[in-house]
């Protein structure tokens, strides 16, 4: 036997002996994990409270802390049912919603006053001409006395046919219609306000990655840095691996710039215009509830529930009861009339120092160039049109519904395949350091394992809260 294959193996060993011994310093100092550009998928995972965290590396910071350390936020904690609550007490649409439905009301009373009794007082003094009349603009001449008086005048509306108390009823239902979009409107504040918070985790989330990132591939650079000085592997290696800190230093930059912008939606939406700065909590800890899987019940309550649907319900309802009251304008109306008062001051012909009547009018319309007629079929017109409007929203919610589901159903699925990819990439991260180590793979294989569980460390956080958001929009399709 040739003595070559043994010196050959002999100096591999030699190599690898050298290289863990360069390597071993930087071991002692911390952790075998931090010595490796390893994942911290077990970290954000116990973070997000989906799995139980490994027993590698305790958590330095509590989970809710996920902000820059730059901008130290000291703000007090906030759960996503405070937020719903502060947006519901100061967010401008909700108190626009609430004043539109209070003015609402207020037109009903006005509407209902044309059934009540009216009562007018008078003081009249009049120095007239003797012997003159009122000769011009008038069918009749009555005759002008010297006088002072002053009297009361009632009226009272006995029966219109119908035309007032359809009147009423119309403003009734538009008022109704008002306090369901007020409803509506709520619930449109807290999807958006689910949608705000869940963004602010999901960035956050992001941030810590990009922390634990750039951390941990600054280590592999300086145990690269230590193998090229030692010249067990090249100036490229370095390259390499600088390459991919910067890269995960503009994951930093992104993820803060994220993190800061979904903070301030998020105040927009609580009705805030400071740059409050809120420790966000998170309980979507354990298992994400299963996805729903019935969207055809879910339509059915939806259309129970919505309120916006309600809304325009009541609003065709009303428009069809003041197309009903326009039709009533043709109808003859009869009212009452009493005026009394006195006359302390009146002219000789006038005999008696106080005075009372009381009659009784009927006002039949003849012809007014077909108003009625034209503002009858308007009305109709208004009320086919709304009706129509309710079907499309019916339309709209059934397809929403059922989009919204079958969205819920993919985000919880991707949940497992990211797991899943999770998994394989910090396998694969793992295997790619292991060789890297003892000399049987390149940096190039490492640097495309960094990145690869990097990308499934942030698709599987942004699975997460896609799937908290999408059942924020189930919840809101179906009117809860």
């Amino acid at each position: 036997m040739s003595k070559q294959p043994l010196i050959a193996q002999l100096k591999v060993a030699g190599a690898a002996v050298f290289a863990a011994v360069l390597l071993a310093p930087a071991a002692g100092a911390q952790s075998p994990q931090k010595t490796l550009p390893d994942a911290p998928s077990e970290q954000l995972i116990a973070v997000l409270g989906q799995a139980p965290a490994m027993q590698e590396q305790p958590q330095t910071a509590t989970p809710q802390t996920t902000a820059p350390a730059a901008k130290a936020p000291s703000g007090s904690e906030l759960t996503i049912a405070q937020a719903e609550q502060m947006a519901i007490q100061h967010n401008p649409n909700i108190s626009i919603a609430r004043l539109l439905a209070l003015v609402q009301a207020q037109v009903t009373r006005q509407v209902r006053s044309m059934e009540m009794p009216t009562a007018e007082g008078a003081l009249t003094a009049v120095d007239a001409h003797d012997g003159s009349r009122i000769t011009a603009g008038a069918l009749s001449n009555p005759s002008i006395y010297n006088r002072a008086a002053g009297g009361l005048v009632v009226s009272q509306l006995i029966t219109d046919f119908g035309r007032t108390h359809h009147l009423v009823l119309s403003a009734q239902s538009n008022a109704k219609a008002q306090l369901e979009s007020e409803r509506a409107t709520e619930l449109d504040i807290t999807l958006t306000v689910d949608q705000a918070f869940y963004q602010a985790l999901t960035a956050q989330a992001v941030l810590k990655v990009a922390q634990q990132t750039v951390s941990q591939r600054q280590a592999t650079v300086d145990q690269v840095g230590a193998l090229t000085k030692a010249k067990i592997r090249s100036d490229l290696d370095l390259s390499f691996a600088n390459v991919q800190i910067s890269q995960a230093k503009l994951l930093l930059l992104d993820a803060q710039n994220n993190v800061q912008s979904a903070m301030a939606v998020l105040n927009n939406v609580l009705g805030s215009d400071q740059d409050e700065q809120y420790t966000l909590v998170d309980e979507t800890g354990g298992a994400p509830p299963p996805a729903p899987d019935d969207p055809e019940a879910m339509v059915k309550a939806a259309f129970t529930a919505r309120p916006d649907l309600a809304s325009l319900n009541d609003k065709y309802i009303a428009a069809r009861q003041y197309s009903t009251a326009e039709r009533d304008l043709w109808m003859p109306t009869l009212s009452a009339m009493g005026a009394v008062g006195g006359t302390p001051v009146r002219a000789d012909q006038i005999l008696s120092s106080w005075y009372g009547t009381a009659g009784a009018i009927i006002s039949i319309p003849v012809f007014n160039g077909f108003l009625y007629n034209a503002e009858e079929k308007e009305a109709k017109l208004r009320a086919q049109a709304a009706q129509e409007d309710v079907r499309n929203l019916r339309d709209v919610i059934a397809r929403d519904v059922r989009t919204a589901v079958l969205n819920a159903q993919t985000a919880y699925q991707r949940i497992a395949v990211t797991q899943q990819l999770l998994d394989q990439a910090n396998f694969a991260l793992d295997l790619a350091s292991a060789r890297y180590k003892i000399g049987l793979s390149g940096i190039v294989d490492i640097t495309q394992a960094q990145l690869n569980q990097t990308e499934a460390e942030i698709a599987h956080t942004n699975a997460q809260y896609s799937y908290q958001t999408a059942l924020a929009v189930v919840r809101y399709e179906i009117g809860q």
